[in-house]
């Protein structure tokens, strides 16, 4: 199976719209509080949601720009992240530099599980960025990918996007306002399943998405980690995409690679079930080493797992 065949030969360019991350990362059993506890591992790396699902995209043969604020110019964290993204092949030109600002840091605890505890610092002056001229962000942009965060300064430029036919994917990790901007100006919503169901104030996935289905033309999906992925097809229906059953060792990052390689599907014209599968594998292959997104499969690991797993079905 190669999902490439139909594939512009030039690859396409998604713009990721977020706040970059500088990662503390330790394996540790997460301390109680008070206590103290020896971690067995650590790292540092790059993240952030937009950061993590650009490094998914151009290890799965998209081209991915970064835009949206840092800390000041001469601050470590951001000289470490843009020799970090150079060295991936993320175009930094669009980043906005804030001066006397900090750069967004974390520490994130990763328990024998893979599962991850995250304590994250984000300087609320951010929030005021003016992007870049609309035209300069949208010439040769195949696909927006932002997050539900940074609907305060992205909206109007997704907007715009839509209406040039442009799509936008939004990974909603947070609850929405049932009057938010991004619930039109998208074309694929992709919910965390926690805040769907609070977007929606229903406690089931299914029906949130039913009834967010009322306020919105765009496609809408939940995640639900190793439970996989519930989604509504053209004609409103609820579909399942089943997840991968992995050795899952670290989630770090998972979610953003399943993003970037929805998106990268999208602009490649992949069908929506086919895409979805893209995405999951991808994310699978993720939890299956440490390394948050830098853990991220290359396309022929990919397409070499899905081909494996033909026979697989959604629940």
């Amino acid at each position: 199976m190669n999902f490439q065949d139909g594939a512009p030969k030039v690859p396409p360019r998604i713009l990721c719209i977020g706040l970059p991350v500088r990662d503390l990362t330790f394996r540790v059993n997460v301390p109680a509080r008070g206590s103290k506890e020896n971690a067995t591992h650590f790292d540092e790396i790059c993240g952030g949601n937009a950061l993590n699902a650009a490094i998914g995209i151009v290890r799965l043969g998209g081209r991915a720009s970064i835009c949206g604020p840092m800390g000041d110019s001469q601050e470590t964290s951001s000289r470490y992240i843009f020799d970090k993204m150079a060295q991936e092949g993320i175009e930094t030109n669009h980043l906005i530099h804030m001066p006397d600002l900090v750069t967004p840091i974390s520490a994130i605890m990763i328990d024998d599980t893979g599962e991850r505890t995250i304590v994250t610092f984000r300087d609320p002056e951010l929030w005021k960025v003016k992007l870049p001229p609309t035209e300069l962000l949208l010439e040769d942009c195949a696909a927006i990918l932002t997050e539900s965060r940074c609907a305060p300064f992205c909206t109007e430029l997704c907007a715009e996007a839509v209406k040039r036919g442009i799509p936008v994917v939004v990974d909603v990790d947070r609850a929405m306002s049932m009057r938010e901007g991004l619930l039109t100006a998208s074309s694929h919503l992709v919910f965390s399943s926690e805040p769907l169901q609070q977007t929606a104030d229903v406690t089931d996935d299914g029906q949130a998405l039913q009834k967010l289905a009322k306020l919105t033309p765009s496609f809408l999906a939940g995640t639900r980690g190793p439970q996989g992925t519930i989604w509504l097809n053209e004609k409103g229906g609820l579909e399942e995409t089943a997840a991968f059953p992995v050795h899952t060792v670290d989630t770090l990052g998972a979610g953003d690679v399943f993003h970037g390689a929805f998106a990268l599907a999208i602009t490649e014209k992949q069908e929506l079930r086919q895409a979805l599968r893209f995405a999951s594998a991808a994310a699978a292959l993720k939890c299956t080493r440490f390394g948050g997104a830098y853990a991220a499969p290359q396309r022929t690991e990919v397409e070499a797992f899905l081909g494996e797993h033909a026979d697989a079905r959604p629940a």
